[in-house]
């Protein structure tokens, strides 16, 4: 008999041109091997050249489809993507209490989209710090998102790692700061534990396909976690497989371009 995939549920929302969102979710897990399953915050009007329109879904309609996919499915890891507003930041740290408390939650707090479109409300970063933090495995900001979160300037490698044990102090188990923002030709992301600090570097690659790298390295991380990986073995995994991602983008569109998920796949 065949072993079951591991079950990857993801809360975010839709990207219509397919580069970020659940699009890029659901392409990452499946390429690692995962199960992935949704549930949908919000639909986008979006390509490659930013959003240009963003219609919520009911929060109710958020609750269920987390609550009808724990209880039938189950999931072995939960990753959470844009949230949006408070009030579904709230409804998701509830269904989390109350139905996945031994799962690994990987908390991705989108709050801006690559072309500067807000997708996170002012009010909901606060409720984000207090009622879903304290429930991640990991949260994987990148500078901007660790800075808004912590109230600390992040600007350089150093930083990063304050950051990173700051939002641990917020009540994360662990945290990963993605210093892409940052300047130079080398990129540094911080992994931060309980157990000290571990840095990621790699040379920045020249592209502009980068859409969706933030959701894409999640998924990774959420897909990894879910089939038993370490944190550190998960962190160098997600990073590779972005990294690939990238160096292998189709160069779809006019803007910041998707990245190739389907990299890993066997070729034919």
């Amino acid at each position: 008999m065949t072993a079951k995939p591991a079950r990857v549920l993801i809360i975010a929302g839709s990207d219509s041109g397919g580069g970020a969102g659940i699009q890029a979710d659901i392409k990452t897990v499946t390429a690692l091997g995962g199960y992935a399953m949704t549930a949908v915050t919000a639909i986008t009007v979006q390509d490659t050249t930013g959003v240009h329109g963003v219609h919520a879904v009911p929060v109710t309609i958020v609750r269920d489809q987390m609550v009808r996919v724990l209880e039938d499915i189950g999931a072995d890891a939960i990753k959470t993507g844009m949230l949006g507003s408070a009030e579904v930041v709230e409804a998701v740290a509830e269904i989390l209490r109350a139905r996945a408390k031994t799962i690994p939650v990987v908390v991705d707090p989108v709050m801006i989209a690559k072309g500067g479109a807000k997708l996170l409300d002012d009010g909901a970063i606060a409720v984000l710090k207090k009622a879903l933090l304290p429930l991640a495995a990991i949260v994987v900001p990148n500078a901007p998102e660790a800075a808004a979160l912590t109230g600390l300037r992040v600007v350089s490698p150093d930083d990063l790692v304050q950051a990173g044990k700051a939002l641990l102090a917020l009540g994360a188990d662990a945290a990963f700061v993605k210093g892409g923002h940052l300047k130079g030709e080398t990129i540094t992301d911080a992994l931060a534990t309980k157990d000290g600090v571990q840095l990621f570097r790699s040379a920045r690659i020249a592209s502009t396909s980068t859409h969706g790298t933030g959701c894409t390295l999640a998924s990774a991380f959420a897909v990894s976690l879910a089939q038993g990986f370490s944190l550190e073995d998960a962190a160098a995994r997600a990073r590779a497989f972005v990294q690939e991602a990238i160096r292998t983008a189709p160069g779809f569109g006019h803007g910041h371009g998707p990245l190739n998920h389907m990299h890993s796949l066997p070729k034919k």
